[in-house]
This record gives structure tokens, C-alpha cells and sequence, in this order.
């Protein structure tokens, strides 16, 4: 064996190390694409579940929320109008406005946020817009049990993107100390309640994660074909 074929002997070696390097973090990439698509999917199935369950009583979710997180739920109480608080950069259908949280208080005592759905801006800045006044005394309303760990942040879901779940961010603006989930509302026993444009629901799509994961063990393809290309060259 010659000086040269000795050099080059483990520079092929280095090679090959790094190649295999390449492909183990390829299939590792790949596989945490698949295992986050399989979890995705397994949670819009139970969000989509919940959904479609007929609305239960507040009272009967005594522990345990996450368990019950996405289910419509009912209740009955009163709004609190001087609590009343206006989230802004919400948009629905391409047009700017604010979603309105009011506090509601049940007749349990439980004191949680009630978001009443989308309002469109007022014409300038400085035109406050069009709320639905509520009803005096004591109503009943149906809302989806809503948490501050509700999905991901981020445009997908209707959260602050500041870190802080929803309820957190509320508390702080007005100095209280509600019940740690909140209501999406849905209808109530007063037409008033409906919201013109409720909160929506977040689309629940699976992601490109599946896709990803052939992508990796794509490129893993390419680095086994270009070290085998490297060694017909030499």
C-alpha cells in the first residue's frame, strides 16, 4: 500500500462517519415529524369528539378541566357590565375589530370570562365599536369550556401571543382572580346572547407533518446516494 492510499484511507473513513452521521439525524428528524403529526391528529380527534357532545351542566366539571376542555357546557348567572374588557388585532373575514370578554359571575359563585364573540371596529380610531348590551338579572348560557393552555399560541388559535394564556392576560388587565378557564359563547336564554359572530373554532387541520417526515428520510436518501456516488468517483 502506497503513502498516498494510506492518506486517503481514513479520509474515506471520515467520510463515511460523517454520512452516517447525516442519515441518523435524518431518520431522527423524521421520526419526530411522524410522532408530532400522530399527535395532532390524536388531539383534533378529541377536539372534534367534544364538539359534537351535547352542552352539560358547569356544575358537573368539578375536576380534572383539561378532560373536559372543547365541551359546550351550561350555566346560570349574572354578567358583570363594569367588567368588560375589548381584545384588539382580532379579525374575521379580512375585517379589524375586537373580541369582547365580559365577567360573568354563576349562581355557585364561580366567577370566570365569557368571551361574546367578534365586533367589527368603529369607523376611525377613535369610534368605539357596536356591542350588544346584555340583559339585566339572572341569564343561562351555553359556551364551549375554553382553557389558557387551549392548543398552541399563535395566529391557529385565538390566544395572546405574549406567552400568557388568555385568562392570565385578563386577570393582569383587571385585577382579578377568575376561575382558570373561560367560556366561548354559543347562545342563551335571552336572543340578545347570541353572538353575531361567535368565537370560532380553530381549523383543525393535521399539518404538514406526515409530509416532513418523508422529507427526512428523503434527504437521507440523498446523503447514502452522494457517499456512494463519492466512492465510484474515487
Amino acid at each position: 500500500m502506497t503513502s498516498t492510499q494510506k492518506t486517503k484511507e481514513p479520509l474515506a473513513l471520515l467520510k463515511s462517519l460523517i454520512a452516517l452521521l447525516l442519515i441518523i439525524f435524518c431518520l431522527w428528524g423524521s421520526q419526530w415529524q411522524y410522532h408530532r403529526g400522530v399527535d395532532r391528529h390524536a388531539r383534533n380527534a378529541v377536539i372534534e369528539e367534544r364538539i359534537a357532545k351535547s352542552p352539560i351542566a358547569l356544575n358537573t366539571v368539578t375536576s380534572d378541566l383539561p378532560n373536559y376542555e372543547w365541551q359546550a357546557v351550561s350555566v346560570a348567572g349574572t354578567f358583570d357590565t363594569e367588567k368588560q374588557i375589548l381584545l384588539r388585532n382580532r379579525y374575521n373575514d379580512g375585517k379589524y375589530g375586537y373580541e369582547v370578554l365580559t365577567l360573568f359571575k354563576s349562581t355557585d359563585n364561580k366567577s370566570f370570562w365569557v368571551d361574546r364573540g367578534w365586533v367589527q371596529a368603529g369607523a376611525t380610531a377613535t369610534t368605539p365599536p357596536v356591542v350588544t348590551a346584555l340583559p339585566e338579572g339572572e341569564v343561562s348560557i351555553t359556551g364551549r369550556l375554553r382553557l389558557d393552555s387551549s392548543l398552541p399560541r399563535g395566529s391557529f388559535f385565538a390566544l395572546p401571543g405574549n406567552g400568557q394564556g388568555l385568562v392570565s392576560e385578563l386577570n393582569a388587565q383587571s385585577q382579578l382572580n377568575t376561575e382558570k378557564f373561560y367560556l366561548d359563547l354559543l347562545s342563551g336564554s335571552d336572543i340578545s346572547l347570541t353572538p353575531k359572530v361567535a368565537a370560532q373554532v380553530p381549523e383543525l387541520s393535521d399539518g404538514p407533518h406526515m409530509a416532513y417526515a418523508l422529507q427526512w428520510i428523503f434527504f437521507a436518501g440523498l446523503v447514502i446516494y452522494g457517499r456512494i456516488l463519492i466512492r465510484r468517483t474515487r
